[in-house]
């Protein structure tokens, strides 16, 4: 309780100090900014009684001295070949590859198991979004054999790619898969229907 008072007052204390009453009547012509809270304009070349002449306080020479020299750019090395290429590269990326999102018939499974995904009518890709099976379509969803031994469910799936271990275990259990490869505008009018309405 009497550290709680102590603060208090000491509160109260230091507001009223920072709080003070203007010493002249204030007016238009008598407004300014607090001191220090604007510099002046640091005048660089103006003759060595401003201390800023001559070298304009960049010193002597050097790639720092200057003009219109920027930073130079991440990995430069001073003008030598830097590493990145020294070292020797390999691959390329494909413009034209697609990313398909990985289910595995597993996670289908337990899925359909807990109810989130009705098996008695055709499973589209929307509906793996919707109940969160999968978190994002790229290009995509292919289809994977990982839990094909104890898959049971009877379904009728639509997917852009499915491995032939997947398609095997749901033929075998009853079911059909569909292979449906949509460019990106396709794709996209599939998952969301109500913007091209």
């Amino acid at each position: 309780m009497f550290r709680l008072a102590r603060f208090a007052s000491a509160r109260s204390f230091s507001t009223q100090a920072a709080v003070q009453p203007p010493k002249q009547p204030i007016h238009l012509g008598s407004l300014a900014d607090n001191a220090g809270a604007v510099t002046e304009r640091k005048r660089v070349g103006r003759g060595p009684g401003s201390g800023l002449g001559k070298t304009a306080g960049r010193g002597h020479k050097g790639q720092k001295a200057r003009a219109g020299n920027g930073k130079p750019v991440p990995g430069f090395e001073g003008g030598q070949i830097p590493l990145i290429k020294r070292i020797p590269k390999r691959g390329f990326y494909n413009i034209h590859g697609k990313e398909y999102h990985q289910l595995n018939l597993d996670r289908l499974q337990h899925w359909i198991q807990t109810g989130r995904i009705d098996a008695s009518k055709p499973i589209t890709m929307k509906d793996l979004l919707d109940s969160r099976c999968i978190h994002k379509i790229q290009d995509g969803v292919k289809l994977l054999g990982v839990g094909s031994e104890s898959f049971t469910q009877s379904i009728q799936i639509e997917v852009s790619k499915a491995s032939r271990t997947a398609i095997e275990a749901i033929e075998k259990a009853g079911g059909k898969v569909t292979l449906s490869d949509f460019n990106k505008l396709a794709l996209r009018a599939h998952i969301h229907p109500e913007k091209y309405m």
